[in-house]
């Protein structure tokens, strides 16, 4: 009996200081003329400290593999993955799905991890671009299949709330690798499935 092999996955962020977070939240609603003295504000510094060491917090995951016994080569594809990240240039949260798929080579993978990995990246200031290219050039690294997509469609709150006010708009970023990137039918069939454009 073959057992599945396992890495474990650790967010690498430094230990958070809710306390320090919570005066800075108090603070940065002091300098913009918001009082926190109301009996329904007074609690919300400490709010938003536990609120965005939430938001940066992923939880700890085994990326548990297992032989590819069967030989299977074809797409395997998780679509409509919930996203919710937050946009390093104003703090402000981005929300969307993700669509992950992977061509295996020797080994296959738990379908919960293509989520986890996802979770693992989200979790941190970030931007879309790179989420996208992270997600698939760590799966390519971990897993070495025949090919990794990876497509991220989500609505920016820094774009549709403030600024320009785009409301309704979404971003859609793309990462090819491997066979998806170089084989017109394989690239075909994970961009048809996603439902993005040949």
């Amino acid at each position: 009996m073959t057992m599945p092999n396992a890495l474990h996955v650790v967010h690498d962020v430094k230990e958070t200081d809710l306390a320090a977070a919570e005066l800075a939240a108090g603070q940065f609603l002091q300098a913009l003329g918001i009082s926190t003295e109301s009996e329904s504000m007074r609690g919300t510094p400490g709010r938003m400290a536990r609120a965005y060491a939430e938001l940066f917090s992923p939880r700890p995951f085994e990326l548990t593999t297992f032989p590819n016994d069967e030989g299977y080569d074809e797409l395997v594809l998780a679509r409509n993955i919930p996203l919710r990240s937050v946009c390093e240039h104003h703090l402000l949260p981005f929300v969307g799905t993700a669509h992950i798929g992977y061509l295996p080579g020797h080994r296959i993978l738990g379908l919960s991890k293509l989520a986890r990995v996802l979770e693992h990246f989200a979790c941190r200031p970030q931007v879309q671009e790179r989420l996208t290219k992270q997600v698939a050039d760590w799966l390519q690294t971990h897993l070495d299949p025949q090919g990794v997509g990876v497509v991220i469609q989500a609505e920016h709150t820094c774009m549709t709330l403030r600024g320009v006010q785009a409301i309704g708009a979404t971003t859609t970023t793309s990462t090819l690798l491997g066979l998806l990137r170089t084989d017109g039918r394989s690239r075909g069939e994970f961009l048809t499935l996603t439902g993005m454009p040949g």
